[in-house]
């Protein structure tokens, strides 16, 4: 699986994998080109980028961006250097600019780069400028703006690449760069092609879930006899999850309107963060019984729920370093395989929670006199890893696929993919684990309640 992944998503992104096989190695490289897909459209498509003293041939500026017939591109440069080593000759600045290109373009810029042409002679680029042209057309400001139409019959999906083919040199400049399509009445929509229908898909998944959070409270209120410390978790998690859908939806919105999404980045980070905190912790929780098999967590236990937590606010930590920063800054590839890496990890790491506790049930069912009753609770603790792993196998790997396969009008398909393969889940998991008096899951024998907390 993950080498048909790596085959699509280099196949799809070509140029981005040597980026990033550049900037990692080994296992993390792996878990780098499960991202590639994922990423796109995260961030606001107007963006500041400051170069200082960079030496790499080739860096990502903006992110793969689906124009319309009327797709516009803006490059502002100001503050331009080019450092070159003592008593060489000066540099040809016609070998240093800016380019666009496709997805399909990229496996002959691939090539050209390992045998060491500049990647601005290919002709299956788009060249906008470069640092000559930009000499003969600044302002009096000293800063060199760029306007580019996309034609009618160009419309597509296009990345934006900064290129420095001169031998020796480094580049210092400060780049803003803004991507939109521009409506019939001339207004401005920052959100690629693929994107425009995200601000309503989660409103829509917003409402379904606020609807399925007021469900579940009112379940555990009209059964509060019978719910446990977990139930209450639960909701939260639905709670955190809601608002973490009306954070994207807010986000996206300002993102079309004005190409930045303000201060809906704090909710979206604040909200996501609690949101897979408790996911996890939750998930493990049930995972182990604890609250409804049994008031207590086992060493082991612990252990699993300290590694996931701590992992977790690492990753989150990686989605704010990664959305308040471009590709073309130093570190974004590496920052992008620590959080796939962990994401990994702690899906991987909840798993062994509920193959313990299955463990658990099976030797219970032989030993014991309660043998009816453990047969049936282990009979849900395999579905519930069932389920775990289709989710964890669905958000992970065929959202991917489908992102790489898709063509790009169609990039929100994945996103309406997961939320609801996220809302499934979370309605299976509701039911199963129900607060209910005729639900034996939750029974407890005395001698089960005896240990302590």
């Amino acid at each position: 699986i993950f080498d048909a992944v790596k085959v699509l998503a280099s196949t799809r992104f070509p140029l981005w994998h040597i980026m990033a096989s550049s900037s990692s190695s080994g296992l993390c490289g792996l878990f780098l080109v499960l991202a590639l897909s994922l990423l796109v459209g995260v961030q606001g498509h107007v963006s500041h980028t400051h170069l200082s003293k960079d030496d790499r041939t080739v860096i990502l500026v903006a992110r793969p961006f689906g124009f319309g017939p009327n797709g516009v591109i803006e490059v502002e440069v100001s503050d331009d250097k080019i450092f070159l080593p003592e008593n060489a000759p000066a540099a040809n600045k016609a070998k240093i600019g800016f380019f666009i290109t496709t997805a399909e373009a990229e496996a002959q810029l691939e090539d050209d780069l390992s045998e060491g042409g500049c990647v601005l002679d290919n002709q299956n680029i788009d060249r906008l400028f470069t640092f000559q042209e930009m000499d003969a057309q600044r302002g009096m400001d000293g800063k060199f703006e760029y306007v580019n139409r996309i034609s009618p019959d160009k419309g597509g999906e296009y990345s934006l690449f900064f290129a420095n083919c001169q031998p020796g040199a480094v580049i210092s400049a400060s780049v803003r760069v803004a991507l939109y399509n521009e409506g019939p009445n001339g207004v401005r929509d920052y959100l690629s092609v693929g994107e425009a229908l995200l601000p309503t898909l989660y409103m829509v998944m917003f409402v379904l879930m606020a609807v399925a959070a007021t469900l579940w409270g009112l379940v555990i209120f009209k059964e509060r006899a019978n719910s446990l410390k977990i139930h209450i978790m639960m909701f939260l998690l639905v709670v955190f999850k809601t608002l973490s859908l009306l954070s994207q939806a807010g986000r996206y919105h300002m993102i079309r309107t004005t190409g930045d999404p303000h201060d809906w980045r704090i909710a979206f980070y604040v909200f996501t963060a609690f949101r897979s905190l408790t996911l996890f912790t939750v998930v493990i929780m049930i995972a182990t019984g604890w609250s409804f098999l049994k008031p207590f967590l086992a060493e082991k236990e612990k252990n699993v729920l300290m590694l996931v937590l701590p992992l977790q606010v690492i990753a989150n930590i990686a989605t704010v370093v990664l959305d308040e920063n471009t590709p073309a800054a130093k570190g974004w590839f590496t920052w992008r395989d620590v959080f796939h890496l962990l994401d990994i990890i702690c899906c991987c790491a909840v798993l062994f929670p509920i193959v313990w506790t299955i463990k658990h049930l099976r030797e219970a069912a032989a030993t014991d006199g309660k043998a009816a009753r453990n047969v049936v609770k282990l009979t849900l603790f395999r579905q519930f890893y069932v389920m775990v792993v289709s989710y964890i196998y669905f958000t992970r790997i065929v959202v991917y696929l489908l992102r790489s396969t898709m063509p790009f009008e169609y990039i929100w398909v994945s996103d309406a993919a997961r939320e609801l393969a996220t809302l499934t889940f979370f309605v299976l998991t509701g039911i199963k684990f129900r607060p209910s008096e005729e639900n034996p899951y939750f029974a407890l024998a005395d001698d089960e309640r005896a240990f302590p907390l």
